[in-house]
């Protein structure tokens, strides 16, 4: 899209949301990483009134400007960096509505995308359901798990989704899709931007000794806190190869300790990227492709980032290292 188009597009979405939307918003805040630049425009949806409403507003700056604005939905933001320029484009985030679950008498729970998965993981747990225990260690939400088929433990989200609503903002359709029909794969899904999960349904079992699950929620976050660190992070930075780890492979470069500016690999795990206080997304991308062609130089292994990016253009540096000869 040309930047005349994109401004266009833009302020047309702007004029249509009026108070709805914030314009410059930050985004680092709303990222466990807390870097990044401000998205043009912001809006917190709590209904689903609140996103048709959005979507008319796009379709119509879509009307008006050639093509829609670029859409980002952001969950709890786990697993995002966002380039220091910020994004240009509109931001969703999920509130009200979208942050609660129900359940019927066949053990099958509805979640809605706003939920947070360690809120819903104890509380399934002290419902007598078990399945979702694995999610009390993950800072993540429902939807943002789905869109990734987020996992640990043993487990992930296609292990028991059964079925998703998605409402697509660049068209105001709302769809219902089979767990089966999202080609879950490895952290992926064929879930594209404009698409916001709104619920899922997780099909679980019934669980007959509560204590024994409240003490694996236990051991999950004891473990967690023993291996993994604090402080802003994203989280895993690149998926596990086959039949590897990257947090060994990264170890085995020796790169525990390394750092670019504000960013630098976690010394207690490898796979972890921690960033100063007022560091910058550049430092942290510039430090995982680093991390990545070191890697490659010494296994010839190609990490794939888990991590997702939001406004880097093609400026930067590319992912895929240079093919050696």
């Amino acid at each position: 899209m040309k930047a005349s188009n994109t401004h266009e597009a833009i302020e047309v979405v702007a004029e249509a949301l009026g108070d709805r939307a914030v314009r410059n918003a930050s985004l680092g805040s709303l990222t466990t990483l807390r870097v990044g630049g401000p998205a043009s425009l912001l809006v917190r949806a709590h209904s689903m009134h609140d996103l048709e409403i959005v979507s008319v507003a796009v379709r119509r700056a879509k009307s008006a400007a050639g093509e829609g604005v670029s859409i980002l939905v952001i969950g709890q933001g786990s697993n995002l960096l966002v380039a220091d320029v910020g994004f240009v484009g509109l931001v969703i985030v999920l509130d009200g509505e979208f942050g609660s679950w129900t359940k019927d008498s066949n053990a099958k729970v509805t979640a809605g995308a706003a939920l947070k998965l360690p809120v819903l993981a104890r509380q399934t747990t002290r419902a007598g359901l078990s399945g979702l225990g694995w999610m009390v260690g993950v800072p993540g939400s429902v939807g943002g798990a789905v869109r990734m088929n987020a996992g640990g433990h043993g487990s992930d989200v296609a292990s028991s989704l059964l079925s998703v609503r998605v409402f697509d903002v660049a068209t105001g359709e709302i769809m219902e899709r089979s767990a089966l029909d999202l080609d879950l794969g490895y952290r992926r899904s064929d879930l594209v931007p404009s698409s916001v999960v709104l619920d899922a349904d997780f099909e679980l079992e019934w669980s007959d000794d509560l204590a024994a699950a409240e003490a694996e929620l236990g051991e999950i976050v004891r473990w967690r806190r023993e291996h993994q660190p604090g402080g802003a992070n994203c989280g895993s930075v690149f998926t596990n190869p086959a039949g590897d780890s990257a947090g060994r492979l990264i170890d085995a470069c020796g790169l525990k300790g390394l750092r670019i500016g504000s960013a630098m690999v976690s010394e207690k795990h490898a796979n972890f990227v921690q960033v100063d206080d007022g560091g910058s997304a550049r430092d942290v991308w510039t430090l995982i492709l680093d991390v990545r062609r070191r890697v490659f130089d010494r296994f010839g292994i190609l990490l794939d980032p888990e991590v997702r990016t939001a406004g880097f253009d093609a400026s930067l540096p590319h992912l895929v290292p240079e093919e050696k000869t």
